[in-house]
């Protein structure tokens, strides 16, 4: 069913589609990036985080899927909540905050697809009620897939994403003289951004149950056993990496960022352009950014969350 659903959707973010959203997204990042300089010209300080790292996310997503910009908040909401089921040991209250923002999800993609076949377009969200009007004859059965996908993208998409953003502003403020290389050699900085993902990605762990009785590294795992995977312990791996816990915008090679395999992230294309495009505003634009206190992180391993990140201009 996995495979079935990930490839009636296709390469959703294919070389045309990703040409296409470049434009869109270079306009989102400068209009968050002016929103920034007023502050920072007003205040002196400003948190970048929820100034520009989740409201990055939730304009690029809506554009793509012509979600109206009013409901940016109300996703990032339900995402958050709905963030929280992925933990390693979620409390009693996170669960039920959990169940109601996926109710909330629910809710809301379930009105969007029905109002979205009231008026087939040519969106890409019309394109897969298309396709699963082909694929499953019971129209409700093709409703409940769709609602599944749409959440499930929206959801990766906000919350890693967010994350990966302002982590980079984070991280390439603790090494000052990458930033400064980058001042020089802009072509660069899609490399930058990939080691923004190995040294420190947007989940740390994620859980896999095992199908079959396995040996894996020497250790015996039986069938149907939880198996937590450490994505980020796996980054910093020395056989992998050489120097692992030094962090070098010049490192090439392979990293566990965006998973792998058959569940490697939908939309880890999508995620490097936005990552990509404001990096390279913000070297142009902000020279002199800096972060004044360390950020302010929830307690999560799995989509962890980035809340403030204060920033100022020296």
């Amino acid at each position: 069913m996995h495979t079935l659903q990930r490839r009636s959707l296709g390469n959703i973010f294919d070389r045309f589609t990703l040409d296409t959203l470049e434009e869109p997204v270079s306009r989102i990042a400068d209009t968050l990036l002016d929103r920034l300089g007023e502050q920072l010209r007003t205040t002196k300080e400003a948190d970048f985080a929820t100034t520009v790292g989740e409201e990055m996310p939730a304009a690029t997503i809506s554009h793509w899927l012509r979600l109206p910009e009013s409901d940016h908040d109300l996703l990032k909401s339900l995402t958050h909540g709905q963030g929280l089921a992925q933990e390693l040991l979620p409390s009693k209250s996170q669960l039920v905050q959990a169940n109601e923002a996926a109710e909330g999800l629910r809710t809301y993609f379930t009105e969007v697809i029905r109002e979205r076949r009231q008026g087939l377009g040519d969106d890409v969200l019309s394109d897969w009620i298309r396709i699963w009007d082909e694929i499953e004859p019971d129209r409700a059965v093709a409703d409940e897939t769709l609602y599944h996908l749409v959440m499930f993208i929206v959801i990766a998409s906000l919350e890693t994403t967010s994350t990966l953003l302002s982590n980079m502003v984070w991280l390439l403020d603790q090494h000052p003289g990458s930033m400064a290389w980058l001042r020089s050699h802009p072509e660069q900085v899609p490399q930058a951004v990939e080691e923004v993902l190995r040294y420190d990605p947007p989940i740390h762990l994620t859980t896999r149950v095992a199908t079959e009785d396995t040996i894996l590294s020497g250790f015996r795992i039986a069938r149907d056993e939880v198996v937590h995977v450490m994505l980020g312990a796996a980054n910093h791996d020395p056989a992998h990496h050489t120097d692992p816990d030094t962090f070098d915008i010049l490192r090439t090679g392979s990293h566990l960022g965006f998973g792998g395999g058959i569940h490697y992230c939908i939309g880890a294309a999508l995620a490097r352009l936005e990552a990509i495009v404001l990096l390279k505003s913000l070297v142009r634009r902000f020279p002199t950014l800096r972060v004044t206190a360390p950020p302010v992180w929830e307690p999560r391993v799995a989509f962890r969350r980035l809340t403030a990140l204060h920033v100022t201009e020296r």
